[in-house]
């Protein structure tokens, strides 16, 4: 199983920095995404890039109210700052979305397994997401839209509650625009009579009239765990195999380098060993979807 931990250095990340230490960021701008949900740019000191991979998650804290596990929502290849989509959930979001332009926060990581870059060179990808899984899979967007050469065709799929709860309207906007990708999102439900004209339903109801090339696709899932049993199923209906499925899984993270066990799948810890897995290494595991 990779490990991005154990690649780099015992005790140390590949950026340099201690393993348990928080280091301060400053918040650049913050954005709102939806009522509940806000978008953080970070930049690290000295103009140093984060170090991160797509797929990969920081551990945010504050002062006085603790720490959380945050999806990155950028690209590495955009390095001059990195991007956090944070929900407000509890007394250290609700706390992290009053600060504003200027303030600072505290960063541990990134850590994690990423989206495997080199297993999805050359392939063609769908990339399905779901609620705030949007946020992760952004990073994987962004950075097949700066390689774009890399990867062959790139299809996006995205579901949200409602209209008032989608992510990132701006950028499903240009990415339903681009030449450089497919997409199609929709919603649970719609307001009657409401000036939206676009896909109602579940996300599932977006695979059945895609065209897939069985040997050359790659699916990737990012969203609530609700979500994963009928879309995996869907997938397999097209003919794609637990090879072809890349999974991000959400689990009760805690201390994000595996010791306090509070993300264990069996014998895996999430945040180590994941949170991304192909769907083959852990679909036999009790709990795990």
């Amino acid at each position: 199983m990779h490990d991005v931990l154990n690649s780099a250095a015992m005790g140390k990340l590949s950026a340099g920095r201690p393993l348990y230490v928080p280091f301060e960021c400053i918040i650049v701008s913050v954005s709102d995404l939806t009522p509940n949900e806000k978008l953080f740019r970070l930049q690290v000191p000295e103009g140093k890039a984060l170090g991160h991979l797509p797929g990969q998650f920081v551990q945010v804290s504050l002062l006085g109210w603790g720490e959380a596990p945050i999806s990155i929502a950028s690209s590495p290849t955009r390095s001059d700052y990195f991007e956090l989509g944070v929900r407000r959930a509890g007394s250290l979001t609700g706390a992290l979305h009053q600060r504003v332009a200027g303030d600072t926060i505290g960063i541990r990581g990134p850590y994690g397994r990423s989206f495997e870059l080199d297993r999805l060179r050359g392939r063609d990808l769908l990339l399905i997401s779901g609620g705030c899984g949007l946020a992760p899979m952004r990073s994987l967007i962004q950075y097949c839209e700066d390689r774009r050469a890399e990867f062959g065709r790139v299809t996006i799929l995205y579901g949200a509650k409602s209209i008032e709860d989608t992510l990132f309207k701006q950028d499903l906007n240009a990415w339903e625009t681009s030449a450089h990708f497919a997409c199609s999102r929709t919603v649970d439900r719609a307001q009657a009579g409401g000036c939206y004209g676009g896909n109602v339903g579940q996300i599932t109801s977006l695979i059945p009239p895609l065209t897939i090339d069985c040997a050359q696709t790659v699916a990737v899932i990012v969203g609530p765990p609700v979500m994963y049993r009928f879309v995996i199923a869907e997938l397999k209906k097209k003919g794609l195999t637990s090879v072809q499925i890349v999974v991000s899984l959400e689990r009760q993270m805690r201390c994000g380098v595996g010791k306090c066990g509070h993300c264990s799948i069996e014998h895996l810890s999430c945040c180590q060993d994941g949170p991304v897995f192909w769907l083959h290494e852990i679909e036999h595991l009790r709990g795990a979807l």
